[in-house]
This record gives structure tokens, sequence and C-alpha cells, in this order.
């Protein structure tokens, strides 16, 4: 049988890189967003909005799938508006597909805030790391909770499997996302190499000395692609993350010496990038001006505030992928790997200058993997 996709939050970091394996791998990919250009040959792009229903079967009519992938969310003012919202658009999507035959998985992708808590109470919880699945939901509302009741409860009545997917930071080539770490991370560095400014690290004393991860946007599509086609993979909520673990004291003069830079001294204390890159925009048009870039608006490349809320937490977060490794998931990508392989596509794209730079050591643009017979 044919496996036919349905990528919800196409035109996303996770979307976008998911769409591209999936094509790569011979599936029939149906993209939806509100406008889901992505520029991946091969997808076919379905306009709709998931907070419409009626317009939303419309949209759908016609299209069977055999796995659906729901891989985005709209922020609110509070939480309790999130969960009412985003719970909404995983049940208006699979309500969509309640007279389909060959539905047979649904993956929803959420995040480590199903440990930390929601914005408006981000890491206060503190709970005890490295995360693992098994540990309990914390008592207070988190939109994650409500997507995946969603999903369970429409698995329940439909009968199809279901996988969650939980990574850390993503990092990987999007444009205009609004938690996109690695292209806030080049940019900034630009302006650091054009204008002479300090490339200082601008989160807290615990994210620079502590250890950490992060998840490559190229890693996490297969262990969509993974749970989704394997029994181990099935009714079951997985981590996923690069599978290493760093100091940010260690990878920010890596990242410095991508851009031909020095690392300022850390100044033991935070320095957000929400007001560093406040009035940056004039600055920004300038560079984008004077070497060609493709965009020129700082604030369709650049989230700083959601880059300021991972590097600023003032605890340790690391992340436990015993469960995907027990299960048969065993690829692994290297996070220095994961940055020069952005910031090199970036260049080749025209969203950073190159400033003559060489090419880069160290890159990985290959995912590892282990195979254990």
């Amino acid at each position: 049988m044919a496996l036919r996709a349905v990528i919800a939050g196409v035109s996303g970091i996770v979307g976008g890189n998911l769409a591209a394996l999936l094509v790569s791998k011979g599936w029939e990919v149906h993209g939806l967003a509100r406008r889901p250009e992505t520029g991946i040959l091969g997808v076919r792009p379905i306009a709709a909005d998931l907070l419409k229903p009626e317009s939303l079967r419309a949209a759908l009519a016609g299209i069977d799938p055999t796995h659906v992938f729901f891989a985005t969310w709209l922020r609110q003012a509070t939480e309790t508006e999130n969960c009412a919202v985003n719970g909404a658009m995983v049940r208006n999507l699979l309500s969509a597909f309640d007279s389909s035959d060959s539905l047979r998985h649904v993956a929803l992708v959420t995040g480590l805030k199903h440990y930390l808590g929601p914005f408006e109470s981000y890491a206060s919880q503190r709970p005890e790391t490295p995360f693992r699945e098994e540990m309990p939901r914390t008592p207070v509302e988190n939109f994650y909770y409500t997507q995946e009741d969603e999903v369970f409860e429409a698995a329940r009545r439909r009968g199809f499997t279901w996988s969650v997917h939980r990574p850390h930071t993503i990092i990987g080539y999007a444009l205009g996302n609004a938690m996109n770490m690695g292209v806030t991370l080049a940019v900034y560095a630009a302006i650091c190499r054009e204008t002479g400014r300090p490339f200082v690290f601008p989160g807290s004393v615990q994210q620079w000395e502590g250890l950490t991860d992060v998840t490559d946007a190229r890693i996490l599509a297969r262990h969509l692609e993974w749970a989704a086609t394997s029994d181990a993979g099935r009714n079951q909520a997985f981590n996923i993350v690069n599978g290493d673990v760093f100091r940010w004291k260690w990878l920010w003069p890596k990242l410095a010496t991508d851009f031909g830079i020095d690392a300022a001294p850390y100044p033991g204390r935070p320095t957000p990038l929400d007001p560093q890159l406040a009035g940056a925009g004039p600055v920004w048009a300038e560079i984008a001006a004077k070497y060609g870039l493709a965009q020129p608006d700082l604030d369709k490349l650049a989230s700083a505030w959601h880059t300021d809320l991972d590097l600023g937490r003032e605890m340790e977060v690391v992340t436990d992928m015993t469960q995907s490794r027990v299960a048969g998931f065993t690829d692994y990508q290297p996070t220095l790997g994961s940055f020069l392989d952005l910031f090199a596509r970036l260049r080749e794209d025209r969203i950073i200058p190159t400033f003559g730079l060489p090419r880069a050591n160290g890159r990985s643009s290959d995912l590892h993997s282990v195979d254990h017979a």
C-alpha cells in the first residue's frame, strides 16, 4: 500500500524538513498550512486554516492519508487560550478524516515544555534532569497536554496508532519561523562581524556552564518517519535530541570561528538578544543591500525572544534518549555539525553574507546511525 502523508505545518522548521525526507523516500506528501509554499519539489500544497473546520474539510476532500503528522501551533495571550486554540486545531484536522479508511498513524510534535511548563510558568517547576518520558505531567495548564489528549481520544475512537515526539530546541533550515535559534544566532553573528559588536553569549550562567542538548530538524524528521513505520514506535511518547551533550562555553567560540570573529568573554550575566536586536532592523537592511541578501527584513529571520527564553533558563536541561534507543532508533547528529550545516546553507541561499570565508571544517551533512544486528 502506498504511503500518503498529510503534514500540518509544512512551511515550518519541522514540517519542511519532514516533507523533504518523506518525498526523498517515495511518499506521497500533502503539505498543509495557511500559506503552504515550501519550494520542495514533490510536495502537494493544501492551503487551509485549521481553525475553520468546514473549509478545512473541503480543502482535504479526496485526500485519504495513511499518516498524519501534526507539527504546528498558534501562540495565544494566555495558556488557557493556547489550550483552546491548539487543541481545536488537532481536533479539527483529525475530524476531517473521520470517514477515511486508510489512516494508520498520527504523529504529534510537541517539545520539552511538556516537562518545563508553558510560557506563563516556564521552568518554574524545575523538574529533575535528565527528562524521561515516564515523568508525570506538571500540575499546570499546558497546551501540549491538550493536544496529546485530542490525539489519544481520536485514536481510541478510530483505532489508528499514534506517537508523540518531544524535541529540545530545534536547529535547522526554515525562514520566518517563530522558534528558530539557529537562524537567529547566524543573523546575530553576521551583525557582529559587520559592525564590530562583541559576539557575546546572551544567556544565563547556568546555560553557559551547564550541560545541554538540542535537536537537529533532520534527525527529528527521521524520528517521525521511523515511529510512523515501525512497530516499536507505535503508541508511545519519545524524547528526540541529537544524542550528544555540550556546554555553550565550548560551542560558542566554535560558532564565532565559523564567522571569522572572536567570541567575547562571557560577562557573567545574561545580555538578552531581544533588546540587543530591537533597533537592528536598519543595520540588517544595510547588510542585506551591501551583500545582495535575499531577505532584508530582520523580523522575518530572527526570533530573539524565543532564543532568549531557551538560553536564559537558570537550570540544566538535558534529555534522556533511552526509550528511543531501546526501541531501535539509533541515529545521532553531532551538534556542531547541525549549526555549521545550517550556516553553510544560509550562505548558499544568500540569507547571510559569506564574508569571503573559506568552507568550514567539521560540517556533518549526513546523519549518523548505528545498525545493531
